[in-house]
């Protein structure tokens, strides 16, 4: 079983994601509407339609010498369409984690592997937690991105990064299942009071449906939403 993957497996990722975030933007927007400004589907669905496109031109300059089988391609196309090109407060958020994610694959490199992703995603985690001062149990993507970290830095060596990234989006989602019952200390939502009371933090859904989409897109919010037990 292959312990480091290449280019394909970040291009195909994105592309999931992608994906995801395009059918899931009605049900993001509800979510967001709830307890937020509700344009969080919108930008998330900016951010990676933005991202395709940088992709695309950084495939049609290869020919010049960009690195085309360089894995941290794809998530550097991401930060830099997150970072400059989407407003509100969680495009420079995802922005950053993306910025991490590539800049600790590319130190892992040539390929993409789990110690990578792991190191990613934690330098991610810091960058946010400095940036919006948000912490575990405020009701953010932080609720999400913290036990996403914390799997993948627990998985055990010689880990395929697929396996990893199923195991931190296995913890994202709970994480984010956990934030409908808290309450919000940070942005709008935590305004709008008793309201936000058993509604998901939207910005930690997109966490989730980021690590879930390394494994397949995803249609639909519900199924993962879903409180049993």
């Amino acid at each position: 079983m292959a312990t480091a993957f290449d280019s394909t497996f970040t291009n195909g990722w994105m592309d999931r994601f992608a994906a995801s975030a395009h059918a899931t933007e009605t049900e993001l927007t509800t979510l967001d509407q709830q307890v937020g400004d509700g344009d969080f589907g919108v930008n998330l669905s900016a951010g990676v339609r933005a991202t395709q496109r940088l992709r695309s031109e950084s495939d049609g300059n290869a020919a010049a010498g960009a690195a085309q089988d360089d894995p941290s391609a794809p998530l550097g196309s991401a930060a830099s369409a997150f970072l400059d090109e989407i407003g509100g407060t969680s495009g420079p958020l995802f922005g950053l984690l993306f910025q991490a994610l590539s800049a600790a694959v590319a130190a892992e490199g040539p390929l993409l592997t789990t110690t990578g992703l792991a190191a990613g995603t934690e330098n991610g985690l810091a960058a946010i937690r400095r940036v919006g001062d948000a912490k575990p149990g405020d009701k953010t993507l932080v609720d999400a991105l913290t036990p996403a970290a914390e799997a993948l830095r627990a998985a055990p060596d010689g880990t395929p990064p697929d396996r990893a990234l199923a195991l931190a989006a296995d913890a994202a989602w709970q994480g984010v299942r956990d934030t409908a019952a808290l309450r919000a200390r940070m942005g709008r939502a935590s305004y709008v009071g008793e309201r936000a009371s058993g509604i998901p933090d939207p910005g930690a859904v997109g966490v989730a449906l980021l690590f879930a989409s390394a494994a397949g897109t995803i249609g639909s919010l519900g199924p993962h939403l879903r409180i049993t037990g």
